[in-house]
């Protein structure tokens, strides 16, 4: 299976989850960091709303990769315009976006200059990382907290949805992602694993994901090539 992905010479890299403080996201995090270039990190904490998550993930980054971050306060639609997050997230090397609540993202990001922003920064060869429910975001559909409905994502995944924290002996959720119209493939990463999906269809992994061709199909393990 080739999995697509918004064009650009970036990587778009996408967590399962996991707890970086315990360690949980030690492998993961040093595969993404060896394909940014020198410089900052930008850290999002959009998805959470919390203002701590920040000051932790800053100084896990500093202690343990030696990376400067730069936490840019966007929480609201409002911050995803202002010129000043703009610049900021325009002049890292990578992108970090924290979990948290998917809807929070979305509702933040979708149609705002941030996200073209994110989208020219992968064009151009930066690295953009989502843990969690944020990696869900970049699917075409995501599943929301109100009432378990499903709603519209970013779409930088063509037809692939994803779902994080997965485990194949509960695979309802990523069953039920995979009927929404438009949807032809569906990506399981659990906590701990990573998906690298880099330009002209480079695809690396860490840990065991899993994918889906469709809401009745069984799962196959993705191979890197």
């Amino acid at each position: 299976m080739s999995l697509q992905r918004l064009a650009g010479s970036g990587w778009l890299v996408l967590i399962g989850g996991g707890e970086f403080t315990f360690g949980e996201t030690v492998a993961a995090d040093r595969a993404w960091m060896l394909k940014a270039a020198d410089g900052s990190v930008a850290f999002l904490p959009t998805a959470s709303g919390s203002t701590d998550y920040g000051e932790l993930f800053e100084a896990y980054v500093k202690e343990g990769f030696d990376r400067p971050v730069d936490v840019v306060p966007i929480y609201r639609r409002r911050d995803a315009r202002r010129a000043r997050n703009l610049d900021r997230l325009g002049a890292a090397t990578a992108v970090y976006i924290g979990g948290g609540v998917t809807d929070h993202l979305l509702e933040t990001f979708m149609g705002e200059p941030a996200l073209t922003t994110l989208a020219r920064r992968l064009g151009e060869g930066a690295v953009v990382v989502a843990i969690a429910a944020a990696a869900q975001a970049f699917g075409v559909a995501a599943r929301s907290i109100f009432g378990g409905k499903t709603v519209p994502a970013f779409g930088w995944l063509p037809g692939g949805v994803v779902e994080p924290n997965f485990d194949p002996a509960h695979d309802r959720r990523l069953r039920t992602l995979m009927e929404v119209n438009g949807v032809q493939w569906g990506l399981g990463i659990p906590a701990g694993s990573a998906v690298l999906l880099g330009p002209e269809d480079q695809l690396e992994t860490v840990g065991t994901v899993f994918t889906l061709d469709g809401p009745d199909e069984d799962f196959a393990v993705v191979e890197a090539g």
